[in-house]
């Protein structure tokens, strides 16, 4: 069945939501239909085209703080622009492991600033020791990043209907006309 693209009161898509979420909003009030597929759902005594794109009719803000990057190992690689923060040589996220600067066993955490990019010949020569221990320095000192890497809508549709394209694709390079 027909999924629905809600956007914020100003313009920027938030989440692909259920039809009948949509017009459960639309019913309440609290969205305007933008665009509307060609199928539509019938009651007793109305009939509805099922909305394609709302816009919600009141701003919601979208927590992007420092907290919103999710500490993972994508996000760590992509925060050492995959590179060996021992010997500085790009690798593939493939290729890399990830180090505890302060092994876990002297009291080190898993945490933001503890935790870099290594290749699998640097992780093993550092071992269980500090950097300091194995005569190894750090290219960079750890910390948590300020934003994410890149900030992704994933719909989660093999093809968007193209009534959504005008709110999705705001990097795509516009027609000559």
């Amino acid at each position: 069945m027909e999924q629905t693209l809600l956007l914020n009161a100003t313009w920027e898509p938030l989440k692909v939501v259920n039809w009948q979420k949509a017009l459960t909003l639309w019913c309440q009030g609290k969205v305007e239909v933008v665009a509307s597929h060609d199928r539509e759902v019938h009651s007793v005594s109305l009939s509805f085209r099922l909305p394609s794109v709302i816009r919600l009719l009141r701003r919601i803000r979208i927590r992007r703080a420092i907290d919103d990057v999710p500490f993972s190992r994508a996000n760590i690689y992509a925060r050492d622009h995959c590179t060996c923060q021992y010997c500085g040589i790009r690798f593939s996220a493939a290729d890399l492991t990830f180090d505890h600067v302060i092994p876990v066993a002297q009291g080190g955490r898993k945490s933001w600033d503890n935790i870099v990019a290594a290749c699998v010949t640097c992780n093993r020569r550092k071992g269980g020791r500090t950097p300091t221990q194995a005569g190894m320095s750090l290219i960079r000192t750890p910390k948590r990043p300020s934003k994410a890497p890149a900030v992704r809508l994933t719909i989660g549709l093999r093809h968007t209907p193209d009534s959504w394209r005008d709110y999705l694709y705001w990097n795509v390079e516009l027609d000559e006309t």
